[in-house]
């Protein structure tokens, strides 16, 4: 499998991991409801299928628009959406660290609001809204990623997802079962760093395709040559450098922006309130 392929995996892995969370807690708070949740369920899986589209829709429109740009305004846009990509990833890290703890409670405490006022849209716009900002999150990162390496096939971009959204299905199976397989805090941890990894990567993809547009100064040239121990255009390297940002030979520009990316990250994990927050709530 292609480091490309591998990213797709990776990124519907775990945005579908997330999702199946929120449903799962949407789901069971409504179940222990009682009365009328059939009709409310209703409701909340219609909101599923609205935020879905959503996503869908917002996957369609930047590819749509990317294929009717010219050549080089196409490649200034897939910069574009590449350091968007890149910037949201490691907003959601950093939001998943500092409301995770309280997720669960917050959208109790939004379906209670709902139930009291037995309106049941509310549990609609609540599952779409939730729903369609874990499949924005996903068009978004896919559009980026798609952008950064080379082309694969219709067939095998359609495989890979498939098998990270059974990855997806098995993964949160083991979760639910409380933590003696696998726990919620292990996971989110795992995925956070890769993650950041992948953000890093998209960066640098960035970073070299405005260097291409001659938008950016390399302010250097190669500033050494390590593709004598891993070249990034092996297929070894090449994965290496898919998921991790790594360069063989970079210039002054990328040493900075790579240098640059990790310490504001790592100053931004290291807040007093991120620190606090360690915990990521069971459905």
């Amino acid at each position: 499998m292609s480091s490309q392929l591998g990213n797709v995996v990776f990124i519907i892995w775990r945005e579908s991991v997330e999702a199946l969370l929120v449903i799962g807690i949407l789901s069971a708070w409504l179940t222990h409801q009682g009365a009328g949740v059939g009709r409310a369920k209703a409701y909340l899986w219609s909101g599923v299928g609205a935020g879905l589209v959503v996503a869908v829709l917002l996957g369609w429109a930047l590819v749509t628009l990317g294929d009717t740009l010219p050549e080089e305004t196409q490649q200034a846009y897939q910069a574009t959406v590449v350091l968007v990509a890149a910037a949201l990833i490691v907003q959601m890290v950093i939001w998943m660290r500092r409301h995770g703890r309280t997720l669960k409670r917050e959208l109790e405490t939004s379906l209670s609001e709902a139930a009291a006022q037995s309106s049941w849209w509310g549990v609609f716009v609540l599952a779409l809204i939730a729903v369609a900002r874990e499949g924005s999150e996903t068009a978004i990162f896919l559009y980026g990623t798609l952008s950064a390496g080379s082309g694969s096939g219709l067939l095998a971009l359609i495989g890979a997802a498939a098998v990270g959204f059974a990855l997806a299905l098995a993964t949160y199976g083991l979760l639910q079962l409380g933590g003696r397989v696998l726990s919620w805090r292990v996971f989110f941890r795992v995925t956070e760093v890769m993650l950041l990894f992948l953000a890093a990567a998209l960066l640098m993809t960035g970073i070299g395709i405005l260097i291409d547009l001659e938008l950016l100064p390399a302010l250097t040239g190669k500033l050494w040559d390590t593709s004598w121990l891993l070249s990034d255009g092996g297929t070894v390297g090449g994965m290496v450098s898919a998921l991790t940002g790594y360069r063989a030979r970079p210039v002054g520009i990328e040493v900075i922006a790579f240098v640059g990316y990790w310490v504001v990250v790592l100053w931004l994990l290291s807040t007093p309130r991120s620190i606090t927050a360690t915990a990521r709530p069971t459905a």
